[in-house]
């Protein structure tokens, strides 16, 4: 993607911390002399459109993106917001949480509206001016609060921040470009994100088919008695998970891992820590009880580790093969065990789930095969993922790089 990269003919000193150099047609002014507070409340019983403040997306109608059963019981007394105010979440500001409404509404009183002054304002120039890493740094240093989750920017500090200010005709050159090139970034970047998706679709269904159906698809099929699981090749067994390997939950809590420790620690959100001692030293399948993921989330393991209390170890593997087993469990653990038996409007796991979970296997020669076969598939498919995702992270990094420069005056558009 082509960009322009060419800098102002002339700049000044800056007078504001924002940076040291400024277009020299520019100005400088406090965010109260372009902005003010506006408070007007909503009627009772209204029924304008209820807005929210997204940090990754700006402001949004609530219903359009929340589920039902989350929109508030009354907007009596909410901000009244017109298209064109700019959004301030005064509680998240610091971490981006400002965005140029593009809708009559209303929104909590939790955030604060700003309305440009006069008409020698493009409002979308601050929108995007707001957004940058740099703002962040400075409403955060203005923000008042003990601690990060408790820092509010209220409108006394915010509008005495002093902002960089190019010509009306300028911010409009610059919001037009920007506007342009971050919708043909985000363009790339929703294709490619639908391209690393299709990938790992494809790499579920080829796990899922192979470890149910096997390489070979010429051979007989039989009725394997599970109505998730269906036909399975007719030399197969079938048999439970507790007759095939042995089932163990952990013995250690979060409070036992240590920073720099020795040994992997496989902690309830299924993230891995660090500890000074193991409980296991082999192959084994780790899941936690509960929490994200619970039932589709498996790790295979072959080293020293521990685990938490609420993380289930499947090990000691008897006429399988532990590979096999994970790939077979993480494809079509959570059909039966959470459709058919979990109790609870939490999704959590019980061990009579993982005992009575029905495992179809071949022998051990055609399980290795399987297992050959997906290590080698699977890893190509993860590859291609990975450099999708790079090219992702690469576009989210230029587009940010583009606002940065331009709204800054680092770099001319026209």
């Amino acid at each position: 993607m082509k960009l322009h990269s060419q800098p102002y003919e002339n700049y000044g000193v800056s007078h504001n911390e924002w940076f040291e150099h400024l277009p020299s047609k520019w100005t400088e002014k406090r965010v109260k002399d372009l902005f003010r507070l506006v408070t007007n409340k909503a009627p009772d019983n209204n029924d304008f459109e209820l807005l929210s403040l997204y940090t990754h997306i700006g402001v949004r109608p609530r219903k359009d993106l929340e589920a039902r059963g989350n929109k508030a019981s009354s907007t009596d007394g909410y901000w009244i917001v017109k298209k064109g105010d700019i959004v301030v979440n005064k509680l998240l500001a610091w971490m981006g949480a400002i965005g140029l409404s593009d809708y009559n509404g209303v929104a909590s009183p939790a955030y604060d509206i700003l309305r440009k002054l006069d008409y020698g304002i493009d409002e979308r120039f601050f929108s995007y001016l707001f957004r940058i890493e740099k703002s962040k740094q400075i409403f955060k240093k203005s923000s008042r609060g003990i601690m990060d989750m408790r820092l509010r920017l209220y409108f006394d500090k915010f509008g005495a921040i002093t902002v960089p200010v190019p010509p009306f005709d300028t911010q409009k050159v610059i919001v037009d470009y920007l506007d342009t090139k971050t919708t043909q970034i985000d363009c790339k970047i929703d294709l490619l994100t639908q391209k690393a998706i299709q990938y790992g679709k494809l790499k579920q269904s080829l796990i899922n088919e192979t470890v149910t159906r096997g390489l070979n698809k010429t051979v007989a099929m039989k009725d394997s008695g599970v109505d998730w699981l269906g036909d399975v090749p007719e030399h197969w067994k079938v048999n439970r998970l507790k007759n095939l390997a042995y089932i163990k939950t952990g013995g250690k809590d979060t409070i036992d891992s240590v920073e720099e420790g020795a040994y992997p620690f496989f902690v309830r959100s299924q993230t891995m820590e660090r500890i000074n001692s193991y409980s296991f030293d082999g192959e084994a399948i780790l899941t936690a009880g509960d929490g994200v993921g619970v039932g589709k989330v498996f790790h295979y393991v072959n080293c020293k580790f521990d685990y938490h209390q609420r993380v289930y170890k499947i090990s000691n593997f008897r006429g399988v093969i532990g590979k096999f087993v994970f790939y077979y469990m993480r494809e079509n653990f959570h059909k039966d065990a959470l459709r058919l038996n979990a109790k609870s409007t939490v999704d959590s796991l019980r061990m009579p789930m993982f005992q009575n979970f029905t495992i179809a296997f071949g022998d051990i020669e055609e399980q290795r095969a399987i297992v050959d076969y997906l290590d080698t598939k699977t890893a190509h498919i993860d590859r291609i993922v990975e450099a999708i995702n790079t090219q992702i992270d690469k576009l989210k990094e230029l587009r940010k790089t583009l606002i940065n420069d331009v709204v800054t005056g680092k770099i001319k558009v026209a």
